[in-house]
């Protein structure tokens, strides 16, 4: 993304804050970002009117930190590799700005009237309730507006293609893509999955994606070649390993959400985190903390049948990780051929970065962990 509207304040100028509270909302062609404050503190200044389409990078407010004097104004945004990878547009409101003085005092904007019924459905549909026209009394949205809206929105909209046709075309005009495929034996895994659900309770469940997800992450420690950024004409590798996960959405498109330091959760972690930004990408909903700095994608259309899926390098990346659907296949095992559930994995690596012997060790790293699933 270059740029967001900001929607809403949740906050007011003199309130206190603390790590992890919600401080504002965002919509970027893909739905509706909440944005999180990082250390405890209190509003200073709210510096953008709600309504106002902003760069990526903008400082959008100032505060205090707990027990220290407030933010300048016109302190500069921290540049971060997200940032730096696009050019910021020139700020353009898209409705009557405030004056300066009024814009510290801008309370926050209320928030949508639904019945709980049209809240349950959109939240299904993966619906952003603030863009539902209301049919209800007093304004509220209904149960009927809600399905309506989803009618409307059965494709994706315009800007979410542009933005994903651009990425994509960067890549692959920019990058020197080299494609790896290999094939693993699932039998192990799957065993301990089913192994492991029978003995817990279903909030500690796991599915095969999470194994998937963390064996990639675990595998990248001995790659640092695939995971990083590149910038500036060099390769930038990351200290952590944050493995973006590709969601696609209920109105069409692609989101592609981060789990941070996914090498050092647990599987149970990851499957939580996995099923909280399926929920929230498809909510329109997404924090700012979902949309972390991911150092590797990994990209499944297991669910939709395909059995082997080479996927585009989403740039500033260098690395991303294809899977394709659990087939049942003859295979050669033991001195025998056996019926066998198999995964296609594939790696897209960039050529400047890593190479073809570089990235098989990886599949084969991520194939020897699916075969110990007990040590993920």
């Amino acid at each position: 993304m270059e740029s967001a509207t900001l929607t809403e304040w949740l906050v007011k100028p003199g309130q206190e804050i603390k790590r992890g509270d919600l401080v504002a909302s965002v919509e970027t062609s893909k739905g509706i970002i909440d944005i999180e404050i990082f250390e405890a503190g209190r509003i200073d200044q709210l510096l953008v009117a709600p309504g106002t389409e902003i760069p990526v990078g903008a400082v959008l407010a100032t505060y205090a930190p707990a027990g220290g004097e407030p933010s300048p104004a016109a302190a500069p945004p921290i540049a971060t590799p997200a940032m730096r990878a696009v050019a910021a547009p020139s700020l353009r409101p898209t409705s009557p700005a405030m004056p300066p003085e009024q814009k510290a005092a801008a309370p926050p904007e209320a928030r949508v009237r639904a019945s709980p019924a049209a809240r349950r459905r959109a939240l299904e549909l993966g619906i952003d309730l603030s863009a539902v026209s209301a049919s209800g009394a007093e304004g509220a949205i209904t149960l009927e507006d809600v399905e309506r809206r989803a009618a409307a929105a059965s494709t994706p909209p315009a800007d979410t293609r542009s933005a994903i046709a651009k990425a994509m075309s960067r890549s692959k005009r920019e990058i020197p893509h080299y494609y790896l495929a290999t094939t693993i034996d699932m039998r192990a895994t799957l065993a301990w999955v089913e192994r492991w659900n029978a003995a817990h309770a279903v909030t500690e469940r796991l599915l095969s994606g999470a194994l998937l997800v963390k064996s990639v992450a675990r595998a990248l420690a001995k790659f640092p070649e695939l995971n990083g950024f590149w910038l500036d004409g060099r390769f930038e590798p990351s200290r952590e390993v944050n493995v973006g996960v590709a969601i696609r959405l209920r109105q069409g498109g692609l989101v592609v959400p981060g789990i941070p330091r996914a090498n050092e959760l647990t599987l149970t972690n990851v499957m939580q985190q996995l099923q909280g930004l399926v929920r929230r990408a498809r909510a329109g909903r997404l924090r700012q903390s979902d949309i972390t700095n991911a150092t590797i994608t990994v990209s499944s259309l297991g669910e939709g049948g395909v059995e082997t899926l080479y996927p585009i390098i989403y740039p500033p990346q260098v690395a991303i990780v294809g899977f394709g659907s659990i087939v049942t296949r003859p295979w050669h095992a033991g001195g025998s051929i056996v019926a066998a559930p198999l995964l296609s994995a594939t790696l897209s690596g960039d050529h400047r970065v890593s190479d073809g012997q570089s990235g098989s060790q990886f599949l084969i790293a991520v194939d020897r962990l699916l075969q110990r699933p007990e040590e993920l």
